[in-house]
């Protein structure tokens, strides 16, 4: 009998292979780039770059030891997300237990009617992409198991989940004109007014989500014409609904279960606003919504705990490749090359004409967010620097930070280094391969709308 033909994303490097790739790579690029280093200052309690003070320093080629060693120490550098990953997992395998998602999705697809799907698919991307714009990123993990299944429930697979989910958020986090860890640090840096240009970036940031939206419908279209599906093969156990529509009813259980997380959300989004928490304090949040979820439900203290390893072990996987990606950021320090890859791309866009270098300067920072992938991180190491050049260009600071924003905040869709990307596909089920040969069509549309609107900011003195 003759064999069956692998599919194309069949014969794709798995996503360990893929990072790891990246990892040696990293590495032997300690040996072939020159270490070195701006200096920095502390400004607000943030250290941030003196431009100008880029010096060289000793080599620091990254060891056979180095390398492995670099791996506990990338674990323990994202240890908070790591555990936000597990608490997540933790929490939806808790209330997929009590099957309360399954019949809310399941009731409200009833009622909505199979023939609204793709309207279904353009809500639920526009509402993750608000989440984006509006509360954060890693902010809204609890929900991207979410969209799981919602897609499987329309007839969508799990790949659609992470594109209405995962792609929405980044795309709405990313080009936010009210993000305070990319456009509101760069403004201090700039000594702009807060937040200033915001309508520029709120059409930039409408036209990427609609273009994201249509992206999705566009393949809910594919799958339901039975072309080949990206997601063929991939884990949707506890996602799918195991009954037809029409037997969903919401029980009184369930609805005590939507008020425990409800609650939890309200309370993560009152500490987000009003107390400025963050990873640690959502990851508390998730435990006491999972120890009441098991309380409402009745469950004995032995089915909790069986329930909570069940679901340590669903979300393993995706700890292990945040994890992993931490890594590359590791070698980048120890190698101390970083600063010296920013340094040199800010000396090649010194040679461009004025609208080219707003595009280059996106690019450039794009690259440069492969080895910071921190959003705040990136500006307060990269635009003390950028902002100078810029306006040796021609470019004015207000174009300078956009063209930051866009390179960060698209580029983070195809971010292997990015620890929350990461942790949000691995809640999906979605491997780092699979997702990179779906998104990246869409990666080069939203690129291509930055670029019009950098062309454009550049051409009315933005």
């Amino acid at each position: 009998m003759k064999q069956q033909e692998k599919r194309w994303y069949e014969r794709a490097p798995h996503a360990v292979a893929l990072l790891f790739f990246i990892f040696i790579l990293v590495s032997v690029l300690s040996y072939v780039i020159p270490a070195g280093s701006f200096e920095r200052v502390v400004v607000d309690g943030r250290s941030r770059v003196v431009p100008g003070s880029y010096h060289t320093l000793p080599s620091s080629p990254i060891s056979v030891m180095d390398m492995f060693r670099a791996m506990p120490l990338g674990f323990k550098a994202a240890s908070e997300i790591i555990f936000i990953v597990i608490a997540g997992g933790v929490m939806f395998g808790m209330i997929e237990r009590t099957k309360t998602l399954e019949n809310a999705v399941g009731t409200l697809v009833r009622k909505l009617g199979l023939r609204q799907r793709h309207m279904i698919v353009v809500i639920v991307t526009m509402v993750f992409g608000f989440l984006g714009i509006a509360v954060g990123y890693e902010n809204n993990i609890a929900l991207v198991q979410i969209a799981a299944v919602v897609s499987l429930a329309i007839g969508g697979d799990l790949i659609l989940a992470a594109g209405i989910s995962v792609a929405a958020m980044t795309i709405g986090f990313g080009l936010s004109p009210i993000n305070p860890y990319t456009v509101g640090t760069g403004h201090k840096i700039a000594e702009l007014p807060m937040f200033s240009g915001a309508g520029l970036r709120a059409v930039l940031c409408g036209l990427a989500l609609v273009g994201c939206a249509v992206y999705n419908v566009r393949y809910l279209r594919r799958l339901e014409s039975q072309k080949t599906s990206l997601g063929a093969g991939l884990d949707e156990d506890g996602f799918a609904l195991s009954q037809g529509l029409q037997t969903y009813r919401i029980t009184r259980g369930n609805y005590l279960v939507l008020l425990c997380f409800f609650v939890g959300l309200a309370v993560i989004l009152y500490g987000v606003f009003s107390h400025k928490w963050y990873i640690n304090e959502l990851s508390a949040i998730f435990l006491m919504v999972t120890l009441a979820v098991g309380l409402v439900s009745r469950y004995s203290a032995n089915e909790i705990s069986r329930i909570v390893l069940e679901g340590v072990g669903s979300a393993a996987p995706g700890a292990f490749m945040v994890g992993f990606a931490t890594t590359i950021k590791v070698l980048m320090e120890m190698s101390n090359i970083g600063d010296t890859i920013s340094y040199h791309l800010a000396e090649l866009l010194q040679g461009l004409p004025l609208y080219a270098s707003a595009i280059g300067m996106a690019v450039s920072q794009g690259v440069i967010n492969l080895f910071i992938p921190s959003g705040s991180g990136q500006a307060l190491a990269t635009l003390p620097v950028m902002i100078p050049v810029g306006e040796v260009l021609g470019l004015t600071r207000q174009t300078s930070i956009l063209a930051f924003q866009v390179g960060d905040g698209l580029f983070n869709l195809i971010n292997p280094t990015l620890g929350g990307l990461i942790a949000m596909l691995s809640l999906c089920r979605v491997p780092l391969d699979r997702w990179l040969r779906f998104i990246f069509p869409l990666f080069l549309l939203c690129l291509a709308m930055a670029g019009v609107v950098l062309v454009l900011a550049v051409a009315v003195g933005y």
